[in-house]
């Protein structure tokens, strides 16, 4: 019979419909395989309760505790009174907590924790039970992002929130007997902190290649236009992004081309967001159920990220789609694609004037988006990704 396991996630990891829950769910599928697993997670979606029965059937078990964001908002302001991270008492929830304590009751080969939020449910051990810990990102540095480009009161919450999670994540480095990154540019900044006294391993991201395929039959047709963007479009990063590509790129698209179209793609758009649909060749999408035909449908893939962690999915995606990716050099961290494959556009005029040049040229776009698929056809495979995490879980006894 296969050993047991418990697997936490700080996100309900199906389906696999943005950043997070495409790596957790490649990480439950693969351990599934291999072991009964005992699924714990928050749901911050109320339409994500209806996969449960799915789960259940993949899963030992699956607890699916329902998390309401605006309340878990409130609660992390304890974490200015303990010293913790906030984003840690965002995730501190008591019933998570009672079902943790039971399933660690079980005689349980390992827990395994998706991101370092999730961490404290264990950080007691249990003797002769090995801990691991998939970071993907080292969320510090993101915050220490934010907090550069703010001001005022904000600017310090940022900042303590950088501090004190990087304090965090070294500990837990340090207790866990096996911890990942997405990249070993992620692995390198938490390996680079002081007091760390293990190394923190990495697996990268693969991409569903029969799924995301430009040939693939059943993808239905979507509205032609010249650029998309892809992503959570209620996550800081993305909103940024977008907002600042339509400050300081888009009007020189529209003045060199005029009909210039442009695709949000994601669900939540924020009301920043919103207030652009309609506006300037702009279409603002909100929740899809596939966003294969929004990539088809696009000359260009845009990723113009100012503060990026980790490995960005959706520039791997479009790239799997065969599309040409114009990208800032944040987006394109720990992705390592040939110059014929992507353009890394260091300023908003090399963005401008790449994009301009591909609309116009249809021969480069299409020699662009076949290296592109090449690309991640011989690099991003979710079976090679996944080959680090199964060599250390050999190398424990796994």
């Amino acid at each position: 019979m296969k050993p047991e396991v418990l697997f936490l996630a700080h996100r309900i990891p199906y389906p696999p419909d943005k950043g997070d829950k495409i790596r957790s769910w490649r990480l439950l599928a693969f351990l599934a395989e291999r072991y009964r697993v005992h699924l714990a997670c928050f749901a911050d979606d109320p339409r994500d309760l209806s996969h449960q029965a799915f789960l259940e059937t993949l899963c030992e078990s699956a607890t699916i505790i329902p998390l309401n964001p605006r309340t878990a908002r409130i609660q992390s302001i304890a974490g200015l009174f303990s010293g913790a991270p906030l984003s840690f008492r965002y995730f501190h929830h008591a019933k998570l907590a009672a079902a943790v304590r039971e399933l660690r009751k079980k005689p349980l080969a390992a827990e395994i924790v998706f991101s370092s939020s999730m961490a404290p449910y264990i950080e007691n051990p249990v003797v002769g039970r090995k801990r691991l810990v998939d970071f993907c990102d080292a969320d510090a540095e993101k915050w220490r992002g934010y907090a550069q480009d703010a001001k005022g009161p904000i600017k310090n919450l940022y900042a303590r929130e950088a501090r004190t999670l990087a304090h965090m994540e070294t500990q837990i480095v340090n207790w866990a007997d096996a911890s990942f990154a997405i990249s070993e540019e992620e692995a390198a900044i938490f390996n680079a902190r002081e007091n760390t006294a293990k190394k923190v391993a990495w697996f990268s991201n693969g991409v569903d290649t029969v799924f995301f395929d430009p040939y693939a039959s059943g993808i239905a047709d979507a509205p032609a236009h010249d650029c998309v963007f892809t992503g959570a479009m209620d996550y800081r990063a993305n909103v940024d992004g977008v907002l600042d590509f339509m400050k300081s790129i888009w009007p020189a698209l529209r003045k060199g081309k005029p009909d210039a179209s442009f695709a949000i793609v994601g669900a939540n758009p924020a009301s920043s967001i919103k207030a652009l649909d309609g506006k300037d060749g702009v279409t603002v999408t909100g929740r899809v159920d596939d966003i294969r035909p929004w990539l088809a449908g696009a000359k260009i893939a845009v990723a113009p990220l100012r503060v990026a962690r980790g490995l960005q999915n959706k520039v791997l995606e479009a790239m799997a789609m065969a599309k040409p990716v114009i990208a800032s050099p944040e987006a394109m961290t720990g992705i390592a694609a040939p110059r014929d494959a992507a353009v890394i556009a260091s300023s908003d005029e090399a963005a401008a004037s790449s994009i301009l040049a591909l609309l116009n040229d249809i021969e480069a776009r299409e020699h662009m988006g076949r290296a592109a698929r090449h690309f991640v056809l011989s690099r991003h495979q979710w079976d090679e990704a996944l080959k680090p995490l199964e060599e250390k879980l050999k190398a424990l006894g796994l």
